[in-house]
């Protein structure tokens, strides 16, 4: 089996409705880092050296690579990252091998065996 991962950087009050719509949508479960910072086109702006800008997260996914896509497509929905500027990005790529993530497989096979 091929995975994805999607790295999604959100506004962290989108974090659970991102993590939500990603797991209905395939994914079984998530990595949160909070508190992350970036910079897009324009620089962030600064109150006595205090950054006017919300906090964001970054959300990992690792997704059998033929829902990674779909997925990719309905968090950047719900979270407008096409919409409004600085609400955030997401991403996919390539993993070339992966430990620890039996237990998921053993899921996803299940799921395709009930589809069938």
């Amino acid at each position: 089996m091929h995975f994805k991962l999607i790295i999604a950087f959100v506004e962290d009050d989108k974090t659970d409705l991102v993590l939500d719509t990603a797991r209905d949508n395939g994914a079984k479960g998530a990595t949160v880092i909070n508190n992350a910072r970036g910079e897009g086109l324009k620089q962030t702006k600064t109150f006595f050296g205090l950054s006017l800008e919300t906090q964001r997260d970054v959300l990992l996914f690792l997704v059998e690579e033929h829902l990674s896509r779909h997925i990719l497509e309905k968090i950047a929905k719900v979270a407008e990252f096409d919409n409004k500027s600085g609400t955030g990005i997401a991403f996919q790529i390539d993993v070339e091998d992966a430990i620890g993530v039996t237990r998921q497989v053993l899921e996803l096979n299940q799921e395709i065996e009930d589809k069938l």
